[in-house]
């Protein structure tokens, strides 16, 4: 792909998100033009101030409505897919979202001429996953190969940034309660860094290798959720028990979460956590990209700080 000019234009589905922040800010440093499609475009505003005056457009653009999608995309040689959920609010929301709305992206970018596609899926993508999320994300990196077989996809493991719900969420825990509750301590996870997850999709929009591969992006260490529960503690200064809660009381805390607005775990999530997320050790990744990962132990503990007793100073993203 050629260098590219004020002029080029990229589409970025999911734009105001935990990783696209990232990306819109990546794409506008290097001269693009950047559209962020979303279902509520006044969530991007905040992002106009990483560009120049008109280069990123916050768009309306719905997966579920091609004729809005196939606005977002025309005219755009770049496209990225960044749009996931971690839970449901509806019933078949898995389905729509990440199967039927990735494979509807890619088939409307090949027939609106765009050059790139980045599609970002998940490591537990899987067509045999017990779980409806890693079902889904399979069934879409399906439907997207179809539709346009020299998409990069890029698969990360946990994610983590300033903005996470995994390291900030278990930080905000561990200051409130006597213990911290151990679910499922043995699953594996190789959390990858948000910048360099961003790097990875400005590297697969770039370079010419990447066409029609998929990716596995992950950080230089795997460990245990219980491991990274007790880094987390360590990194807060708080002395807290780890206890393993027995399977019935989470089954328990699952079905009642049912009737939640928000539930605290959902029992698609449990099926997820009773399985190992880390990148195949034969499967292309970061460093292919030319990305060298950078670890938790680099990056965490600087916007954990405000979690530790006296702690008050705000996360800052980073770069």
């Amino acid at each position: 792909m050629r260098q590219p000019t004020i002029r080029q234009v990229a589409t970025v589905f999911g734009g105001a998100g935990f990783i696209g922040r990232y990306v819109v800010q990546r794409l506008a440093a290097r001269g693009w033009v950047v559209r962020i499609a979303g279902r509520d475009p006044a969530r991007a505003r905040f992002l106009q101030t990483q560009g120049m005056v008109g280069q990123i457009v916050p768009l309306a653009a719905d997966l579920g409505d091609e004729g809005q999608l196939a606005r977002a995309i025309a005219g755009a040689d770049l496209v990225v897919n960044l749009v996931g959920i971690l839970a449901e609010r509806a019933s078949g929301d898995f389905q729509r979202v990440q199967a039927e709305g990735a494979g509807r992206v890619a088939r409307l970018a090949a027939a609106g001429g765009v050059e790139r596609l980045v599609h970002v899926s998940a490591i537990g993508a899987d067509a045999q996953s017990p779980s409806r999320y890693g079902r889904s994300k399979a069934e879409g990196e399906t439907a997207v190969r179809a539709a346009f077989p020299q998409a990069t996809i890029l698969r990360p493991s946990i994610v983590f940034g300033p903005e996470d719900q995994f390291f900030n969420r278990f930080a905000g825990l561990a200051r409130m309660l006597p213990v911290m509750p151990v679910i499922a301590g043995n699953t594996r996870f190789q959390p990858v860094y948000v910048g360099d997850v961003a790097d990875a999709v400005i590297a697969a929009a770039s370079r010419e290798d990447a066409a029609g591969k998929t990716y596995e992006l992950a950080g230089p260490r795997v460990l245990s959720f219980r491991e990274l529960l007790r880094f987390i503690l360590d990194t807060t200064g708080h002395r807290r028990p780890l206890v393993d809660l027995p399977e019935a009381l989470v089954k328990l805390q699952v079905a009642l979460g049912r009737y939640l607005p928000n539930p605290p775990l959902t029992e698609d999530q449990l099926l997820m956590l009773q399985r190992d997320n880390v990148a195949a050790p034969d499967a292309p990744g970061l460093a292919e990209l030319g990305i060298q990962a950078k670890s938790v132990e680099a990056v965490v503990p600087g916007y954990l700080s405000r979690f530790r007793p006296g702690g008050g100073r705000r996360p800052v993203t980073a770069a």
